[in-house]
């Protein structure tokens, strides 16, 4: 891949403890450029309804932005039946604000850091980015003078995200009205799992949030969608796009004809992935210089 303002990076993955519950570690995969940096850092959330997969999920887009030389971690947390919402969100914001603390040991600084989330991922990115002082997700303590840090970030990336829970329930629902049992039971199954009732998925989500006018932060977001990903209804994608821009923040939208979800890590070398990497790269860098 040439990005025009880039170079390949031989880089080293390792698999670190970032946070423990009990007798439960939760990992980060770590992609790391080899240099001195200081190098951009992101955190990656990964999909699956809130409730399947791990920080392996999204290999192709780890290692792309590592070898552009962007520190990844890649992170593992809490899902059902450990723990239902917040509690997902509560370990993407200490992981968030783990890492601004020890940027410096990862070759970063902790004004460089940004998030990048895939299919529900990419809803726990955005709504810790923009919520990143909440009592809720910020619950989890550091220690010491850690605890002045927050989630706050300079950037998010967010590729076909359920980027509204309580829209995206009703959108299940109405496939099993119209004669597709199979998927809206699966799809509605995954969100009671996780949610457990509606007044938690509009609680949650981030469109909402923006409606009502909630304090928020709006960092810059690249939002990447195939046009043909009917599990991620369009509707939902052009609310959150325009509530965002009316709240003042930057959102740069890349649709690609013809995709569906998943299409980066299932068809990494199609075209449609190819200019969708190259787009993740050049965002991350131009927006943690």
């Amino acid at each position: 891949m040439t990005t025009g303002v880039l170079t390949a990076n031989e880089i080293d993955i390792e698999d670190i403890e970032y946070l423990r519950h009990g007798d439960k570690p939760l990992l980060a995969r770590v992609f790391k450029p080899r240099g001195t940096g200081p190098f951009p850092l992101v955190v990656e959330v990964h999909g699956g309804a809130w409730c399947r997969g791990t920080r392996l999920n999204n290999k192709v887009i780890h290692e792309t932005l590592a070898r552009s030389g962007v520190v990844v971690a890649a992170v593992d947390f809490r899902m059902p039946p450990d723990a239902g919402y917040p509690g997902s969100i509560a370990d993407v914001n200490y992981a968030v604000r783990w890492f601004k603390s020890r940027a410096v040991d990862f070759r970063s600084r902790p004004e460089r850091v940004g998030l990048l989330g895939t299919s529900s991922g990419g809803h726990i990115a955005m709504l810790v980015a923009m919520k990143p002082r909440d009592p809720r997700y910020a619950a989890l303590s550091l220690s010491g003078t850690l605890a002045v840090v927050d989630s706050s970030v300079r950037c998010v990336v967010i590729g076909w995200p359920v980027i509204d829970p309580l829209g995206r329930y009703h959108h299940a629902l109405k496939l099993k009205a119209d004669g597709q049992p199979e998927l809206a039971d699966h799809v509605a199954g995954d969100h009671l799992k996780y949610w457990g009732t509606e007044e938690a998925m509009a609680e949650g989500s981030t469109t909402l949030l923006l409606e009502r006018g909630d304090k928020l932060e709006t960092p810059p977001v690249l939002y990447l969608q195939g046009a043909q990903d009917t599990n991620h209804p369009r509707a939902s994608l052009d609310r959150f796009v325009a509530a965002y821009r009316n709240a003042g923040g930057k959102v740069e939208l890349r649709l690609y004809d013809g995709e569906k979800q998943l299409f980066i890590p299932q068809r990494p070398d199609s075209p449609a992935s190819v200019d969708a990497l190259e787009k993740i790269v050049e965002f991350v860098h131009r927006n943690l210089r």
